[in-house]
């Protein structure tokens, strides 16, 4: 299937959009199997949860589509802001101060290396 994007998407990770574009831009446009590699060697917690995403998405180009895994390229990856989390923590003088917990919605498009 010639032209057909394949996506994978992990959504509600708990960990701030900012932290995880820094992951994303370095494995943007990088053939698959690069791509894994520089995953798997990064000592970031959002690289490994890119990793197992992107073997999703390979997965999926594999079993639902037959395209060959070794021809494939990360066509984009982008990170999306998810829900964030309202917490309180107690401060001085009875004050309480407003924690923000957030959360990421990763997506990857793969697609074929045209000949």
């Amino acid at each position: 299937m010639k032209g057909k994007t394949v996506k994978a998407t992990l959504r509600h990770f708990r960990m701030s959009p900012r932290r995880v574009r820094e992951i994303a831009d370095i494995v943007r446009g990088k053939g698959a199997e690069e791509a894994r590699n520089i995953l798997e060697f990064t000592g970031r917690k959002s690289a490994v949860a890119m990793k197992k995403l992107l073997d999703s998405a390979l997965a999926n180009a594999e079993n639902n589509h037959n395209m060959d895994p070794d021809a494939l390229y990360i066509k984009s990856v982008y990170v999306d802001e998810g829900p964030s989390w309202k917490r309180f923590i107690p401060r001085a003088q009875g004050r309480a101060a407003r924690i923000i917990k957030r959360t990421s919605h990763i997506t990857i498009e793969l697609d074929e290396i045209k000949d």
